[in-house]
């Protein structure tokens, strides 16, 4: 643990996808809150040693500080994704929080996370939001990195593998957050509920 008590930890954020429920919109560059929402997962990874944003799109930079890195192939999914992002981590922490950019609120959700993390001495794999339905959110999670990095080896080639079959083997600790933490952008009427209007960037 570290002196504020929050594990030690690397970020992989996912901005990659087609987006084919938006039409191909660019579902990171939706603005709440007066940013980005690929913004707002690098926020929720203020604390992580290294962040890497995965699969963001032509044209558009990560903020200072994070390591920019693309899938192989473009759009192989997220667990192509959370490969490349894990091989861009030379000396990785010994946690992996892995983060959807489209999620809405990303920050306290990341630290509901590390909370649990951070209060219990349990052993697990990882620690995997839960939302009020009961569905796990594997891209809204907390991995031990040794365990994540094994699964991934394990896995072989990435391309367009599920990420329930990425984090099958993995004893996960559900952690039961709020629909409000959960909530993602999907489709149009997701979008206009986050943003309050068709809040694009140019």
């Amino acid at each position: 643990m570290t002196v504020s008590g929050v594990a030690p930890h690397d970020a992989v954020l996912l901005a990659g996808g087609r987006a084919s429920r938006m039409g191909g919109t660019d579902k990171t560059a939706l603005v709440v809150d007066g940013q980005p929402l690929s913004d707002h997962a690098v926020a929720a990874a203020a604390g992580a040693r290294t962040t890497v944003l995965v699969g963001l799109r032509a044209g558009r930079t990560a903020p200072p500080g994070v390591v920019q890195v693309r899938e192989e192939p473009p759009l192989g999914g997220p667990v192509a994704a959370i490969a490349a992002g894990l091989a861009a981590v030379p000396d990785p922490a010994p946690w992996t929080l892995v983060l959807a950019c489209d999620l809405v609120r990303p920050e306290p959700a990341a630290a509901m996370l590390l909370d649990t993390v951070g209060a219990t001495a349990d052993d697990a794999d990882g620690f995997v939001a839960v939302d009020e339905d009961g569905r796990r959110q594997p891209l809204l999670a907390l991995y031990r990195s040794d365990a994540l990095r094994a699964a991934a080896r394990a896995l072989g080639d990435p391309t367009g593998a599920a990420v329930r079959r990425l984090t099958a083997a993995l004893r996960l600790v559900e952690v039961p957050l709020p629909a409000a933490l959960c909530a993602d952008v999907d489709e149009p009427d997701d979008a206009a509920r986050a943003t309050g209007s068709a809040g694009l960037l140019d």
